[in-house]
């Protein structure tokens, strides 16, 4: 069966580190499809916070962002108690959207690499509008440190 291929960036510009907690487990016993998906979405909460923003507000006060599609390569698994880092990288910005990249890893043993597209989008007026200029300063002042 032919996958997507992810790979790794040279560059991530942001940690997030916690620990796989209980809750995490699924019934193999170890760190759950859907619960890695919820890290991630963590991660990028705390990535767009460390920069000032949030996930409804990108610097303007009314652009936020939608989840367009999302590609997880499973690489390991990750147990209860182990410590994750993850990592994320943001590229591939366009007119109204980017994609963010995530390497998720134990110690040195990767995890998962994870893509998510995002589109940036009014909820409001309910439609998809540019990238904000707020957004796009604090992603770069961020890329060159």
């Amino acid at each position: 069966m032919p996958r997507v291929r992810l790979f790794e960036h040279e560059v991530y510009e942001f940690q997030f580190s916690l620990q796989v907690r209980p809750q995490d487990i699924n019934y193999g016993g170890h760190l759950g499809n859907d619960n890695l998906i919820s890290l991630v979405g963590a991660a990028r909460a705390y990535l767009f916070h460390s920069m000032g923003f949030s996930e409804l507000d990108l610097g303007d006060g009314q652009t936020g962002i939608i989840i367009t599609d999302m590609i997880v390569n499973y690489k390991a698994e990750a147990f209860l108690f182990d410590e994750l880092v993850i990592e994320a990288h943001i590229d591939e910005v366009v007119q109204k959207g980017f994609r963010m990249f995530h390497r998720v890893r134990s110690d040195a043993k990767l995890i998962a690499l994870v893509e998510t597209g995002l589109a940036t989008y009014n909820y409001e007026a309910k439609k998809t509008v540019p990238v904000p200029t707020s957004f796009l300063k604090g992603l770069a002042s961020r890329q060159t440190k």
